[in-house]
């Protein structure tokens, strides 16, 4: 399969779906979010799914929803867990170019809010901090390209994701 999409990974507030959209009318792509995927097959927001189905499962059923995406020519924005699902995670990186939004811990800090409302997976009794350490490991791992988002507007690391991709 041709690897023509793009796939933006990154800590929750780290702004894939915002980047992705006006990313994907740049590159003039199809932009998809798999956490909307994830909702409408599920016919519930991702907190209530962590809520009533537990943290596992919100994972089994994200990284079944990435194993399974069959998509081109399209900006993909991810949630920040699927880093946690390596069939996920592998299947992406054989369809497109995976980009990793960096932010960091600071600026993570500032942005998330509702951590709960939002559907961030954190295990029981985890820090944001310890979350932050464990995801930003994994994000490298799995990154083609890695964007720094430091003290750039959603303009300037839009404009970054172009060049990169060049």
């Amino acid at each position: 399969m041709d690897r023509d999409n793009v796939i933006l990974i990154g800590m929750p507030t780290s702004g894939k779906s915002t980047v992705g959209v006006i990313l994907a009318k740049l590159l003039e792509k199809d932009f998809v979010d798999t956490d909307l995927i994830i909702q409408k097959r599920e016919h519930r927001k991702l907190s209530r799914i962590i809520e009533e189905d537990g943290l596992e499962r919100f994972l089994d059923i994200e990284n079944s929803v990435c194993r399974e995406v069959d998509l081109r020519n399209t900006v993909i924005a991810t949630g920040g867990s699927v880093v946690y699902g390596k069939e996920g995670m592998e299947h992406l990186k054989s369809i497109g170019r995976i980009i990793y939004l960096e932010i960091d811990y600071n600026t993570l800090q500032k942005r998330l809010h509702h951590v709960k409302q939002r559907g961030v997976v954190l295990k029981p009794g985890q820090t944001i901090k310890e979350l932050y350490d464990e995801r930003v490991v994994l994000y490298k791992k799995y990154a083609d390209i890695v964007l720094s988002e430091e003290g750039q507007g959603i303009e300037e690391t839009v404009q970054k994701c172009v060049e990169a991709l060049k």
